[in-house]
């Protein structure tokens, strides 16, 4: 397969981001948007990139990125989420913990808390939380992910299923503009649809930059959740759906 030179600059580019913005490439090779735009429709075209909304993303790209590059992606916006999530969360109180990034924030921003009864399935957040004597700690059993420390598969499910909790706090590795909440590994959104099940008050946690990408495995939808924490919503759909079904937005960097 023939590719152009700035073609092949723009697939290194995204291999080594995970995604690349029409901006960005649009300044860096001095061109303007619309060319930008062109060369990710043809790439995408060939299967090289997926298109997202102002950008492309490489194939597995974010999938593949290591744990701690992932975990510096808008550290910031990160721990004023979690903070957040925090403060809805009372002493006394019994939730689920999911993986993610996002959701060990929180777990890092509940240390003060006490009486607390978590349930994890992300073995970060366990032996976080693990040395607080005012914090049970349970984790769920299954196959752990070495990339991040996840528990996943059926037995973790199954695991889940026998707890009636008061809050669960989950991530998603993208949220489409329809509100489909979306993740790449099968295994992880079946742990995290019975965790939505088992679960009085429900906490999504997620920073604006998972509006950019796209992921091929369906969790569920934006409406099921109680709370939406992030750090900015600009997509005028999502903030529909949170209208309409109730969902509370809470946006940190205008909080």
């Amino acid at each position: 397969m023939y590719l152009s030179p700035r073609h092949a600059e723009i697939i290194q580019m995204a291999k080594e981001a995970g995604r690349v913005l029409v901006d960005d490439l649009a300044a860096h090779f001095d061109v303007t948007p619309q060319t930008i735009r062109k060369d990710l429709n043809d790439l995408c075209d060939q299967r090289l990139l997926t298109r997202v909304h102002g950008g492309a993303l490489f194939p597995s790209g974010i999938e593949n990125m290591e744990y701690e590059a992932r975990r510096q992606i808008a550290a910031d916006e990160k721990e004023a989420i979690g903070q957040a999530a925090a403060r809805l969360i009372p002493d006394n109180a019994s939730l689920f913990i999911n993986i993610g990034t996002t959701t060990e924030a929180v777990s890092k921003a509940l240390l003060d808390h006490a009486g607390l009864m978590v349930i994890t399935n992300n073995i970060n957040v366990a032996n976080r939380m693990r040395v607080y004597p005012s914090i049970e700690v349970v984790i769920a059993g299954g196959v752990v992910r070495g990339s991040d420390g996840g528990i996943v598969g059926e037995a973790a499910v199954d695991f889940i299923k026998q707890f009636k909790v008061d809050y669960a706090v989950i991530g998603a590795s993208a949220i489409d503009h329809d509100g489909a909440l979306l993740d790449f590994d099968f295994r992880e959104v079946k742990v995290a649809q019975a965790i939505i099940a088992n679960t009085r008050h429900v906490i999504l946690v997620s920073d604006c930059t998972k509006f950019e990408r796209t992921a091929p495995v369906r969790i569920g939808h934006l409406s099921q959740v109680n709370t939406f924490i992030t750090d900015r919503c600009d997509i005028p759909s999502v903030r529909k759906i949170c209208a309409d079904s109730e969902v509370q937005l809470i946006e940190t960097s205008r909080s």
